[in-house]
């Protein structure tokens, strides 16, 4: 199936991420849309990056591509050393269930298991054993002990993503694939689920890679990567969310918004 074990020594030492030459192509004819036009990317392991970009920048795809998630028409993806492009749907829904993590703007949990059932789910669906020590160590950590047998429906929206977060952690991931995590969520609900993704990067020595609109929730990320027309058009170390927001403003020709961060 080509993902052995031997394979994690080299997750661990070397790049997260790895994007060369990273096309995306949809369509034909008139009707062609170049969504990547040529995405050269290393991402280590521990750190935390927030991509960004207008509404068709290719955000969403390149997201996509790089989880394993869609096929780039030309170029290589290499997920902790492993190359994934040329894997076949076998092959990568075992990458997907065993090293990757994903956290969505939708919770994705499944309403008739318990949260403890829900953590361990990449477990369950990967036939691997069921880590139920490792399952509640996680849930204390985002501030959900003794929660292990409730339901979602009990749960309040952020304790719900703290759930997902959890899931994301359980195997030991490569990478954390976050798509607008906090867009469902109050901005001070909000501001606790960041500060979890980046307390799995600081102390848990996790690797996020997080779509978002939002400089507030981008000024947690280690560096700030900024999307135009399918290209890294940009990039900023760690910022505050005004100097993000005026980023993102020039790219988006508009005039720097008056922002104030919360």
């Amino acid at each position: 199936m080509g993902l052995r074990r031997t394979r994690r020594h080299d997750a661990e030492t070397g790049p997260a991420v790895e994007l060369s030459g990273v096309r995306r192509v949809y369509g034909r004819g008139a009707a062609t849309v170049h969504a990547l036009r040529g995405i050269d990317l290393t991402l280590p392991r521990g750190s935390f990056t927030a991509v960004m970009g207008p509404s068709g920048s290719g955000k969403s795809t390149f997201l996509q591509c790089a989880a394993g998630l869609d096929v780039p028409t030309e170029g290589s993806v290499r997920l902790g050393g492993t190359e994934i492009t040329t894997m076949n749907e076998n092959e990568l829904t075992e990458l997907r269930r065993s090293r990757l993590g994903f956290v969505f703007q939708a919770f994705n949990l499944l309403p008739s298991l318990t949260v403890e059932q829900n953590v361990l789910l990449p477990m369950s669906l990967g036939g691997g054993r069921q880590d139920r020590a490792r399952a509640a160590e996680l849930l204390a950590r985002v501030g959900l002990d003794g929660k292990g047998r409730r339901r979602p429906a009990e749960l309040s929206g952020g304790q719900q993503q703290r759930v997902a977060i959890a899931r994301a952690l359980v195997t030991r991931p490569d990478v954390v694939f976050a798509d607008e995590p906090t867009g469902a969520l109050d901005t001070t609900t909000a501001a606790e689920v960041l500060g979890l993704l980046r307390d799995a990067v600081d102390s848990l020595g996790a690797t996020v890679v997080m779509v978002t609109h939002d400089p507030v929730a981008a000024s947690h990320a280690d560096q700030v990567l900024f999307l135009a027309d399918g290209l890294i058009a940009d990039r900023l170390p760690r910022s505050p969310a005004p100097t993000i927001a005026a980023r993102m403003a020039g790219l988006a020709g508009r005039p720097a918004p008056t922002y104030t961060a919360a």
